[in-house]
């Protein structure tokens, strides 16, 4: 499978900024395409970390290209009404021609993803239940009519959603998440898209969840690797390194440090963010993701296009 390379929009950020506009987020979702990315990546969060709502967005982008595909990197299913759901994104993989993935996680724990759960009317300790009956009721009402089923969380009663999603079943669903639960739930789902911690922890767990697919009668592949990281590239690694740390902690509000043990990160040179990269890929992950730490967004779109993808793709 040839590697492939995403980027992630900057709706958080542009929130931070004050500058809420949706006009250079669809602009920088064009030059991506143009530039010979493969796909587009928006992040999810109401109250937590507020931002655009990323379905409604993707639709925008839907509107605006032709050719990369459009990602949630990741949604969190838990704090959405399943059929609500499944009739949004049906909806928009319709817009988009069959482009959607549907990158879905569990919840970070804390403080504030907490209070976002509350804000929503959810309970925080039934987010792995609510989660994993979401995933299916979309999954069911994307594939069939008259959906009815009874779980803890949710029933339907002969149920039907209508458009069907352009692809047949529904867009693919990668999982985010390295602890436990996302670990042991992996296996499950089209791709395992983590942030990290790092590319040793990704290549140690990544055969075990392929293992784990194959196990439960999967086809060898049916899991792809994937993975979401962060990047602060300037031939100064001092300046790469300040902007890097000062882009984690006015996103998180939480020291970089921290939030370095828990999500992979390259600050420096071009050339060693390659190396980096070429790590990734040498541990089996087909799909890069890549968030650009602060600074002119496009330029680093540009640059990565013409000094990143073309080495990595020849590696």
């Amino acid at each position: 499978m040839a590697v492939e390379f995403g980027v992630l929009i900057p709706t958080r950020e542009t929130i931070m900024s004050g500058r809420p506009e949706t006009g250079p987020l669809l602009t920088m979702a064009e030059r991506a395409e143009a530039a010979g990315f493969d796909a587009v990546w928006i992040g999810d969060s109401i109250t937590a970390r507020p931002r655009h709502e990323p379905l409604t967005l993707m639709a925008a982008i839907a509107g605006r290209t032709r050719r990369v595909r459009l990602g949630t990197g990741v949604l969190l299913p838990a704090l959405r009404n399943p059929v609500v759901l499944a009739h949004l994104i049906g909806t928009v993989d319709r817009v988009a021609e069959g482009r959607v993935i549907l990158g879905v996680g569990i919840a970070a724990d804390t403080p504030a993803i907490r209070k976002e759960f509350a804000a929503c009317g959810v309970p925080w300790d039934r987010r792995v239940g609510r989660f994993l009956e979401t995933i299916e009721i979309c999954r069911a009402l994307w594939q069939r009519d008259n959906v009815s089923f009874t779980g803890k969380h949710f029933t339907l009663d002969g149920s039907t959603v209508e458009p069907k999603p352009h692809r047949a079943g529904g867009p693919p669903i990668w999982i985010g998440g390295s602890g436990p639960t996302g670990l042991r739930e992996a296996a499950r789902f089209d791709a395992w898209f983590p942030t990290g911690p790092s590319v040793e922890f990704f290549a140690e767990h990544f055969p075990r969840i392929q293992a784990a697919a194959r196990a439960a009668g999967r086809p060898a592949g049916a899991v792809a690797g994937a993975a979401y990281l962060t990047l602060a590239i300037d031939p100064s690694p001092a300046a790469a390194e300040r902007r890097l740390h000062g882009f984690l902690e006015s996103y998180y509000a939480a020291p970089a440090k921290a939030m370095m043990a828990r999500q992979a990160t390259y600050a420096g040179p071009i050339e060693g963010c390659a190396e980096w990269l070429q790590r990734w890929i040498d541990a089996g992950a087909r799909h890069l993701a890549l968030r650009f730490a602060g600074g002119d967004q496009l330029a680093q779109v540009d640059e990565a296009a013409a000094k990143l993808l073309p080495r990595l793709r020849r590696g």
